[in-house]
């Protein structure tokens, strides 16, 4: 069974095939709603033929759409335009694939699922476990632990999960500073976590990249520039070291963050985890992470990235969803 998986974020799309191709195209959907018809055509024409869509989404969240009923409905109609409904699958925070005339009235369920697939396909990876999925993302970071080849999420939906300490939105590129440093520094959408991570060195330069806050380059001068206004300050007026020294604070301060949840969700598993599944572009951070938390040197470590490849790790969810709906239908 040929299946292309389909992940239409709010910045991204995402495509990847039941056999392992994968693409992805930065498209901020909350600024060009109307857009989307032409990209998701423009990101589909250039993956391999297939026969069955499988779909996931978290752009339903979007401002522009006056409710998530409402983005799934609107996001759905422009995946109608890819195929005919009897060709495509639409998955659930339950866990399941339903039709798209079920999943317009199971709008809720079908927001924002794309955390359970990607676990659901890191358990069947993994093994049964007890075992815990980190998937740190360009926006959010995902905890989500399994036992006895059962997920033990303890929320479904985005509300639920952000109570329960499953989802963190914080990520390592798109999260505003000032969500993290406060009304001591500018409150203002100065820059970003990927400022932050392109000033330590741990992100490569994309000077062809200006999806940033003030729309120059994603390079180390123009991030720094970006991170000096966070001090009420610009790159004339504020040292090299002062920069510096905001970046140290704000990198402590997201894998405290990180930590305190992942602890969290840890303390409420039957039993501790044996082996971590990690993913995302946020890969980079576990180590730092891990030595503040020793329970960790007694986990076996495994990287998404190294079991399906990097290319295709980007697009973790939309292959989760091809796989998982694959599988399916060869049972």
């Amino acid at each position: 069974m040929r299946v292309l998986g389909l992940d239409i974020g709010g910045a991204n799309l995402k495509a990847a095939h039941s056999w392992g191709a994968a693409r992805l195209i930065p498209f901020a959907l909350w600024k060009e709603p109307a857009a989307l018809p032409d990209r998701l055509c423009q990101l589909v024409n250039g993956m391999p033929a297939w026969d069955t869509l499988a779909v996931t989404m978290t752009g339903e969240l979007c401002d522009c759409f006056e409710t998530k009923r409402a983005g799934v409905a609107a996001i759905l109609d422009v995946v109608g335009r890819l195929a005919d409904d009897s060709r495509i699958r639409v998955w659930t925070n339950q866990g399941r694939f339903v039709d798209v005339a079920s999943a317009r009235r199971e709008a809720l369920a079908v927001a924002s699922a794309n955390w359970r697939a990607l676990a659901q396909f890191a358990m069947a990876l993994a093994g049964p476990g007890p075992g815990l999925l980190l998937d740190v993302g360009s926006t959010t970071t995902d905890i989500v632990p399994w036992s006895n080849g059962q997920l033990q999420s303890r929320g479904l939906t985005d509300p639920e999960r952000l109570r329960e300490g499953g989802l963190v939105y914080l990520g390592v590129k798109r999260t505003p500073l000032c969500a993290l440093l406060g009304v001591d520094h500018a409150a203002e959408f100065f820059a970003t976590t990927g400022d932050l991570f392109l000033v330590l060195g741990l992100s490569p330069e994309e000077p062809a990249n200006c999806d940033t806050a003030d729309g120059r380059p994603a390079t180390r001068a123009a991030a720094a520039a970006r991170l000096a206004r966070m001090l009420g300050g610009d790159g004339e007026t504020c040292s090299e070291k002062e920069v510096s020294g905001l970046a140290h604070r704000l990198l402590a301060k997201i894998v405290h963050t990180i930590r305190e949840a992942v602890e969290h969700v840890v303390e409420k598993m039957p039993t501790p985890p044996a082996i971590l599944v990690l993913s995302g572009s946020g890969e980079f951070l576990f180590q730092t992470i891990a030595e503040h938390m020793p329970f960790f040197r007694k986990v076996r470590v495994v990287s998404l990235a190294e079991w399906v490849g990097p290319k295709i790790s980007t697009c973790a969810c939309a292959y989760a969803v091809a796989q998982l709906l694959a599988k399916e239908k060869d049972a």
